[in-house]
């Protein structure tokens, strides 16, 4: 019996992404919609990094941290829109385990726990600028804000490496269909033939002391920022002096919402459908919006824009 228990954990050498179960004509329009929002974002966030890069007013923290958003946002897009896309249109909808467990969960997991340590980062950065604009340029060399993303990149590293690690202690006793459209833990835990309680409260203590930690940076920023806005005497000075949150502000809510549903709620793993539609948000559209958001409700990166549109 354990000799056969044994070989039932080492069949599973890959597993079928079973995705959105929808007709084939579904499919297609589902195709074409993910290609959509996927040239999208790919077309927005590197027009966003080039901009950056191209325009010399642009040359300050807040921007060099809004480029390296941008790079994890066409990273953890591209972990997962190419094989969704490339399953929509195969019969076989197969990924390896490897590549599963150890490539594509590992860099989601990466980009998305960098992207939010990166978001309070930026929230810090506010604060600063607002709160202490005389001492900001001194505060803010170019040094700090190397070591600010490195340490953002580093926790992500960490969070993936341990997170990881734990998925792939799990096994699989011939069941090989995951149901979901990328490789995500809540759904490997799920076809998991183990005791999987030690997984599920290691990720909820992960998700919940990152959430908790960025948020508390994020939210503690934001209340200084509201007092100093707030301080300001004319509401011309204090809706321009504000309006330059509103995008990270926005972005933050998206970011946060979604994670929050997925991993640190009670029972997150228990509606597969719902946790799809939510997953969709966050690795699919909140990438393509969130170029949008800061292109559009920021002046310097629309003034950016029309300089050189009008240079060329």
């Amino acid at each position: 019996m354990k000799s056969e228990f044994n070989r039932n954990l080492s069949e599973v050498t890959e597993f079928i992404l079973l995705g959105f179960r929808t007709p084939p004509k579904l499919q297609i329009l589902l195709f074409l919609g993910f290609l959509l929002v996927y040239v999208v974002t790919l077309v927005g966030n590197i027009s966003m990094i080039v901009v950056i890069k191209m325009d010399s007013r642009l040359q300050m923290p807040m921007y060099f941290f809004l480029r390296n958003l941008s790079y994890l946002d066409l990273c953890y897009s591209t972990v997962i829109a190419p094989k969704t896309l490339a399953n929509f249109l195969s019969n076989e909808k197969k990924i390896s385990y490897r590549g599963c467990c150890a490539v594509q969960f590992f860099f989601f997991a990466l980009s998305v726990t960098t992207e939010g340590f990166l978001l309070a980062v930026m929230a810090f950065d506010r604060f600063s600028a607002i709160c202490s604009p005389l001492l900001y340029p001194v505060h803010r060399s170019p040094k700090l804000c190397v070591q600010l993303v490195t340490g953002s990149y580093t926790c992500g590293c960490i969070n993936a490496v341990v997170e990881t690690g734990f998925t792939s202690s799990l096994h699989f006793c011939g069941e090989n269909r995951l149901d979901h459209f990328f490789c995500d833990v809540p759904a490997l835990i799920t076809i998991s033939c183990v005791d999987t309680f030690v997984n599920e409260v290691v990720l909820c203590i992960l998700s919940a002391l990152i959430i908790i930690t960025t948020t508390t940076v994020i939210l503690v920023s934001y209340a200084y920022i509201l007092s100093s806005v707030l301080k300001i005497p004319s509401t011309h000075g204090r809706s321009r002096t504000f309006s330059t949150c509103g995008s990270h502000i926005a972005v933050v809510s998206l970011f946060y919402g979604t994670v929050f549903f997925m991993y640190a709620q009670p029972g997150a793993i228990s509606s597969p459908e719902e946790n799809k539609v939510v997953a969709v948000l966050y690795t699919i559209v909140i990438p393509m919006l969130n170029p949008l958001i800061y292109s559009l409700r920021n002046r310097d990166v629309k003034d950016a824009v029309k300089r050189i549109l009008h240079s060329k």
